[in-house]
């Protein structure tokens, strides 16, 4: 049956076909061509979903929404599949710079980045992430500061093939010194430039370089490349600070050219050493200063007179009780011994009260264990224990950490280095509330008018 109505159907459509094309030019047949033409808004673009009403401008995936500027140090490391998002004048520095990124990538990946990038092409690294989810970097290069926070951050209305979280990463930097000394500073006026404009007084301000009567001690080392590269910059700083030449009185064992960082510290000279960098730390605060003896005093050690030429260093230490003496209760401590080597639990005992200036915690050998994880806890002197323990506390800024890096054997007896009894000067006080060789070089060169106190 159905084959008979097909002829029917063929020829239904031929008429109705041919009716069209009679009639191409009435109102009907147009009206029925309109319906069936394509969208003309598909003839200039291929999908309209999501269209943009008009006047609303579409965002480009991906594009920055600012620029690095110009004089942008190359030496910075640029984590790859990141966008820069601000720039801002860094905020603890008024020619320093702080640029903010964000990244789709996790967290770790971009720790992992600069931590290798910081390695390889041998920056200073003065701190670093305690874990792999997120922290600071604190780096130096020559004269180049740099400081990086990566921290991992939730997405909030997320599509659905967007990751739930992305990473924000702050790089602040202070620009070399050969950067900021130009003779023709930007202003806002120079329409080259891109970032912050240095303040008015700009030209005259001092700069991170250390003035004439330091520099001589720093640059008259010529031996600093002996030392691990780790701890260079710790020596360089303390020299620009004039620590070793305020302390050299009486040491002649050493050419004045030479800093030689692999000799043996002696006890003496740490002794000389740490009130030399303390006090110069603390040169605005007489409070945090170390009192130097007067020959009056009588002596704590049988072996260190009045007329020893480091008595009032070392009798001053005593006298304060940052060093074991009869004078702090300790009967045995009759001798200082001024020429043996310093070793490493010594360093730890004598340096700990100056960087938290209250009662050390107390100690067990198995607290000590749980927190450091050393294998050869039990080898530490009991008086050395809770300066230890307190050292860990303490921690990116650690002694332990700076000196010796991560290590899971202290060594207690082993004599220390001149280089890493330097390491050890180079930073005073807890977390948050210290101070660093660095920026006691800034409060040096930097008039007392300007310094707020």
């Amino acid at each position: 049956m159905l084959p008979s109505k097909r002829p029917a159907l063929v020829l239904s459509l031929a008429v109705f076909l041919t009716s069209l094309t009679a009639c191409a030019s009435s109102p009907t047949a147009k009206n029925l061509e309109q319906s069936l033409a394509a969208d003309p808004r598909l003839q200039g673009n291929q999908v309209i979903f999501g269209e943009a009403k008009e006047g609303e401008v579409q965002p480009t995936p991906n594009q920055p929404s600012a620029q690095l500027p110009a004089d942008f140090p190359k030496d910075i490391p640029i984590y790859q599949n990141a966008q820069l998002q601000e720039i801002t004048p860094a905020s603890d520095s008024q020619k320093g710079v702080s640029t903010r990124w964000v990244s789709s990538d996790p967290s770790n990946f971009i720790i992992s980045f600069y931590r290798n990038q910081f390695q390889a092409n041998n920056w200073q690294i003065l701190q670093q992430p305690t874990d792999d989810v997120g922290g600071t970097f604190a780096a130096r290069r020559n004269d180049l500061l740099l400081k990086v926070s990566i921290q991992p951050q939730s997405v909030t209305n997320a599509a659905a093939n967007q990751p739930q979280t992305s990473t924000a990463i702050q790089i602040e930097y202070v620009p070399n010194s050969t950067a900021t000394a130009s003779s023709n500073p930007p202003t806002q006026d120079d329409t080259q430039f891109i970032g912050p404009v240095p303040p008015a007084n700009w030209a005259t301000q001092p700069s991170n370089t250390p003035n004439n009567s330091t520099t001589a001690t720093a640059t008259s080392f010529n031996d600093i490349n002996k030392a691990p590269q780790q701890l260079r910059q710790y020596i360089q700083d303390l020299a620009a600070l004039g620590v070793f030449s305020a302390a050299s009185s009486g040491n002649k064992s050493t050419p004045s050219n030479q800093f030689e960082p692999g000799k043996i510290v002696t006890r003496r000279e740490y002794a000389r050493w740490l009130v030399a960098a303390n006090n110069a730390m603390y040169a605005n605060n007489p409070a945090k200063q170390i009192r130097l003896a007067g020959e009056s005093s009588q002596a704590a050690f049988s072996d260190v007179s009045s007329q020893n030429p480091d008595f009032p260093v070392i009798q001053g230490l005593a006298e304060a009780g940052l060093i074991p003496s009869p004078l702090s209760g300790d009967a045995t401590a009759v001798l200082f011994r001024p020429d043996a080597p310093l070793t490493r639990e010594q360093l730890i005992l004598w340096k700990l009260p100056l960087d938290t200036r209250q009662a050390l915690p107390n100690a067990t050998l198995d607290a000590v264990r749980e927190t450091w994880g050393f294998q050869d806890v039990g080898k530490i002197d009991p008086k050395a224990l809770r300066a230890v323990l307190a050292d860990f506390q303490n921690g990116e800024q650690s002694n332990i950490r700076r000196v010796f890096g991560y290590t899971t054997l202290f060594q207690p007896k082993k004599p220390v280095t001149r280089a890493e009894a330097a390491a050890a000067l180079w930073y005073f006080g807890s977390q948050g509330e210290g101070i660093s060789a660095v920026e006691a070089l800034k409060l040096k060169q930097t008039p007392p008018a300007n310094q707020g106190q």
